[in-house]
């Protein structure tokens, strides 16, 4: 079943759209804070969240932000106000959608539903399978013959790139800016070690997967 995390802390908004919503068929749970919903998030996966600007604890976009660094569910804003800044704001923000209140149920719900399948696509594009190999890029869990691979954020970064460009060389250069924030200081041979890293944990210690090009870059060979 669906479910849906309600960020709202008008309480009579928020019972309306859980009680519609539970008619709808989601498992919808509602917060009126932001400390609530943090807590809740470690614990719990939805299918979308509806997060309201103005909260009493922070603001909405403020927690967006910092919520998509580390997550792929969808965010759908609920914004008071009718102006093109917030829905800018909201949207740079990382959410997928903004709806301006007061809104009709029915609207609403055409926009959780049309966030939700766009969500489930980009899981299923996200999800590769490569010989011994099943990578699912969207909630990163890796395995090889069915057993976990667990790798660091870096490793991570490092691996979708590779794997999304297999069969094309790619230079230092281009790892270096896609895999680490250029604007911080990098240690000459990190891409090297997060290869030899990533290698021993893929099992890939001739290596026949993860090669290097001379004087180049890497390439994930397709056999």
């Amino acid at each position: 079943m669906e479910s849906i995390l309600i960020i709202e802390d008008n309480k009579a908004l928020s019972r309306g759209i859980r009680l519609a919503m539970e008619q709808s068929g989601y498992n919808v749970t509602e917060v009126h804070q932001l400390n609530q919903a943090k807590k809740i998030l470690l614990i719990q996966s939805f299918s979308v969240i509806l997060l309201d600007i103005n909260l009493p604890d922070g603001n909405g976009i403020d927690f967006c932000r910092m919520f998509r660094k580390e997550n792929h569910t969808p965010v759908i804003i609920l914004t008071a106000n009718d102006m093109e800044l917030d829905e800018v704001a909201g949207l740079e923000a990382g959410a997928d959608d903004y709806i301006t209140k007061p809104f009709s149920l029915a609207v609403l719900r055409a926009r959780i539903g049309s966030v939700v399948r766009r969500a489930s696509r980009r899981e299923e594009e996200n999800k590769v399978q490569l010989d011994e190999f099943s990578f699912d890029f969207h909630n990163m869990v890796f395995t090889r013959e069915g057993k976990e691979i667990v790798l660091s954020k870096t490793e991570q970064k490092l691996l979708k790139v590779l794997v999304e460009n297999r069969g094309t060389t790619l230079s230092r250069e281009r790892l270096l800016e896609k895999v680490w924030n250029c604007d911080e200081f990098i240690e000459e041979n990190a891409l090297s070690v997060t290869v030899k890293r990533l290698r021993e944990k893929l099992g890939d210690t001739e290596p026949k997967y993860i090669k290097t090009i001379y004087g180049v870059g890497y390439v994930w060979n397709e056999r």
